[in-house]
């Protein structure tokens, strides 16, 4: 793990709790959890966050997704949506890959409307507008912008690791990857199914696998927590020239990395992950992992 920081440090906020709760919350509602079965896992969750308060966020979900599945007998309980974001996400991509392709610019909108696809999030939201998003995407500067470092990164690269986040979401990250046409590049999904993250199967039903290699991180955080991740995913990690992250959750996981190798894209979702990089909450980003401790 040669250039890997192990610090285990990560952002840890008690409004992280809550935001957690709602999720649950709604799964409560969406598979009718009987007051019996609310009241284990609830004691279970408030077991979790008071025995590992300085566990990562993402390493705490994974245990409370462990525990709902086996609650209510589902190993993937947001199955449903990742399958209905893939299908609303690639109705889009028919439409917009030609504008993006006959763009003034098409590395610029296509990174946008990777950023966009950012939103499609049941683990941050409960409901979102992917239209809306989009729109606003194309037409607001980014927050953070070190958009043309990564661009020339990308040209320069022998091997670029590209880090998946969400269903729907990716269809997006598809669309960026094709612009970009890079000849090495490998994109990484988690190794089981977590919230609305991207699995083997979301890579293979929205085509991803036909425009570079795909492989599973080994883990089931909803996040890159290094420690947690398989051998050969710590050697493609290490191997990159260039690393590129999707998402809050894989910030979350790589953020105290400090690695200039990482590019951070995303839109910010909370006021922790906000107040963290001194921006507006609903901000678009582009973030060198290393010019991160700065802001």
């Amino acid at each position: 793990m040669d250039n890997v920081n192990t610090d285990k440090s990560e952002i840890i906020d008690k409004r992280c709790i809550q935001c957690f709760l709602r999720t649950y919350n709604r799964l409560f509602d969406k598979f009718n959890v009987d007051e019996h079965k609310r009241n284990s896992f609830l004691n279970f969750f408030n077991e979790a966050w008071s025995k590992n308060e300085f566990l990562p966020a993402p390493q705490i979900q994974q245990l409370l997704n462990k525990e709902f599945g086996q609650i209510v007998g589902e190993t993937d309980p947001f199955e449903s949506e990742k399958k209905e974001n893939n299908t609303v996400a690639l109705e889009l991509y028919s439409k917009i890959k030609p504008e993006a392709q006959a763009s003034a610019e098409p590395f610029v909108m296509a990174l946008k409307l990777a950023i966009a696809g950012n939103v499609m999030d049941y683990g941050a939201h409960s409901s979102f507008d992917i239209n809306a998003t989009i729109q606003k995407a194309l037409n607001t500067e980014f927050a953070i912008d070190h958009s043309a470092e990564l661009k020339d990164r990308i040209e320069s690269a022998e091997n670029i690791l590209y880090l998946g986040d969400n269903a729907g979401e990716i269809v997006f990250d598809r669309l960026f990857i094709e612009t970009i046409s890079h000849k090495n590049l490998t994109f990484a999904v988690r190794g089981r199914p977590i919230l609305n993250d991207v699995t083997i199967e979301d890579a293979v039903f929205t085509g991803m696998d036909k425009v570079a290699s795909v492989i599973s991180n080994g883990a089931g955080n909803p996040s890159t927590v290094l420690a947690d991740c398989s051998k050969d995913f710590i050697d493609a990690f290490n191997k990159a020239d260039l690393i590129i992250s999707k998402g809050q959750g894989n910030l979350e996981g790589l953020i105290n990395q400090f690695d200039s190798r990482i590019f951070f894209l995303l839109m910010t979702k909370c006021d922790v992950i906000s107040d963290r990089l001194n921006v507006k909450k609903g901000s678009f980003l582009v973030v060198n992992g290393l010019k991160i401790k700065g802001v």
